[in-house]
Formats: structure tokens, sequence, C-alpha cells
């Protein structure tokens, strides 16, 4: 499934073209500046196997009994049936030890555009920062990755899991109608696509989406995409090739389903609330607003947060940036609020 060498560009049709960019957050910036140059290279057909080489070899996957912490949380691996005619699916279960439920899920997608990225990485973080305060369990998918694996592919892991899961509750010790889903960056995608496709198949409820600088548009034609092209560590040539290895020959089709670009979809009614947040310096910017926007047009909840001078993936590049602990206290927050509300 090899990627063509050239990809469509936006035609940006009707959108004024950018005369300059808003700035970085100075905490940002600096942290920006130290990354180097081949950090922020950007993805193209031609450097994308070795970008996935390298970031398997790089990336932290840390072992079950590296998350367990010296027995602060329960942890397993689980395979659980995959879609139809797939796979199975890996997720891994984790908890903090000792509580007795049945508790509320956070049904994790990782990041890494489609295409790198693994489902342990992102849990030590999640653990420590949601799972211990909140009295959550999580369970973190480990869905296939593009180009080996194409759209619909990733998308069913996720539904695959999400349905076993609920159906597998009391096993679990979890209460299924206290299960968010969440995600960033392509994993805020792949979240809001599930939680498209659950409302569609009339699958599992989830209480709420939690949808962090979201990959949702395959067009790359609003105003943000064009304006922070070349600028902090995601631009267009980035999410162009990201969105091919995705979609292949489906790339650029008038008929792309919502289940595969979020941004595509017409009907954003009765879905469960959600949390979005975006940089204002970030090409996700606006696709992410517009997001947010429908939804409310559409009756449904969404709570809306634009971090001033942020690039995309900031509170992981610099988690100790004023702005980067003022995001992520947002969004426990915005957790703590849905499950209260759902107790009372």
């Amino acid at each position: 499934m090899g990627l063509r060498r050239s990809f469509r560009s936006p035609t940006g049709d009707g959108v004024p073209a950018p005369k300059a960019a808003p700035p970085f957050d100075p905490e940002l910036s600096v942290v920006l500046a130290d990354l180097g140059k081949e950090r922020r290279e950007p993805l193209t057909p031609e450097n994308l196997a070795a970008r996935q080489q390298q970031d398997a070899a790089a990336r932290p996957r840390p072992t079950a009994e590296d998350l367990r912490a010296d027995g602060r949380f329960d942890v397993t691996e689980l395979r659980v049936p995959g879609p139809p005619g797939g796979p199975e699916v890996t997720l891994v279960s984790a908890r903090p030890s000792g509580l007795v439920g049945p508790l509320p899920l956070l049904y994790y997608m990782h990041g890494g555009a489609m295409v790198m990225g693994n489902a342990w990485s992102v849990l030590p973080r999640i653990l420590r920062e949601w799972a211990q305060p909140l009295d959550m369990a999580v369970i973190s998918v480990e869905y296939r990755l593009a180009p080996g694996a194409q759209y619909p592919a990733p998308l069913q892991d996720c539904y695959a899991g999400l349905v076993w899961a609920a159906a597998h509750a009391a096993e679990l010790d979890i209460d299924p109608d206290r299960v968010i889903i969440g995600g960033k960056s392509a994993g805020g995608g792949l979240a809001a696509a599930l939680a498209l496709l659950a409302r569609d198949r009339g699958g599992p409820e989830p209480l709420g989406q939690l949808l962090l600088c979201p990959m949702l548009d395959d067009r790359g034609s609003t105003f943000s995409s064009r304006q922070m092209s070349g600028l902090g560590l995601w631009d267009l040539t980035s999410n162009a090739t990201a969105w091919q290895a995705l979609l292949g020959d489906r790339y650029g089709a008038e008929d792309l389903p919502p289940y595969a670009a979020p941004s595509r979809a017409e009907d954003l009614s009765h879905l469960p609330p959600a949390y979005i947040d975006v940089g204002s310096a970030e090409m996700f910017r606006d696709e992410g607003v517009a997001y947010a926007n429908a939804i409310w047009q559409a009756g449904g909840q969404a709570e809306l947060h634009v971090w001033p001078g942020a690039y995309h993936g900031f509170d992981s590049v610099a988690p100790k940036a004023t702005l980067s602990q003022d995001a992520r206290n947002a969004r426990t927050r915005w957790l703590q609020r849905l499950l209260a509300d759902r107790r009372t």
C-alpha cells in the first residue's frame, strides 16, 4: 500500500490568503526552538517509512509491570475479538489499585497521525493525571496503523474494543453508563468518529467525548491549515501525508464518509457532550472550532478551549509551561463535572 509521491493541494476556495500567523506563547516558543530542525521536519511520502521506524524505536513502550508503578495500578493486557474479518484487538486496561467499582472508564485512543504511536506510551500520564485523582479506569486501544491498515480498519478496531468493553463491564468492574471516549490528535479524530459510529449503529452510548487537538478534516482547506504551514510541529504537508496514508485511493474523494473524517459529518445531533481544545497557533485550530460550532448548531453540548499561542501537541512537548498546566487542569475539571453530573 504505497503512497503516491504527490498529493492534492487544498484549493482554499473562498478563503482569504493568510497574511500573518499568530505568535507562539513565549514559554512554548523556547521549547520549540530547542527541539532542533530534525524534529520539526515535515512528514512526507518519501520519509514516512523511515519516520515510522524511528518512532517505533524511540517512542516509550512501558511494560505492564512498568505501568503498575510499584503496585499503585492494576494493569492487564487484553486481546479481544476484532472487527469481522479482522485480527484481535489489544486493549491495555488499567486502574488504581484497591478501588471497588464499578468505576467510570476513559476509553482512549493514542495520537500519532494514524501512522505512529502505541497504546502503552500514553498511559503513565493518563494514570497519573486522571485515573488516580478521579478514581477512573482506563482502556488504551492498540489500533492498526496506516498505511499498512487503511480506513476503516483503525476505526473498526476501536469500535470492536468499545463494544467488547461495554459487554464485559461487570467483568472489568466498570460502569457502562459512565464511559468517556477520548484521544489526542489522530486519537481525537478517532474518538469523534467513534461517537458518530456508535450513534448510527445503536452501539454503546458514551457519557462524553474528549477531543484534544483532534485530527478531523482531510481536505486541508481551512484558513489555519495554510496560515500555520511550515510552522510549529505539524503542518499542511505532514497532514496531507498522514491523510493519504490513511485513505489511500479514497483521499480527496467527495463522498468520503464522516467516520473517515468527522468534519465531513452533516448531522452532529444526538452526540455525547464534547470537550474540544486546540491551540491558536496550530493548523487544527479552525477545524476544531468549526466542529464545536457545528455541535452547538445541532443542539448539542461542547466545551471549546483555544489556547493562545499554543502549537500542536504543546502540552506534551512543554509539559511544565504555564499554558500546558492550564490546559491539563481545564480537561480535568471537565471530566470531574461530567462524572459528577452523572452521579447526581
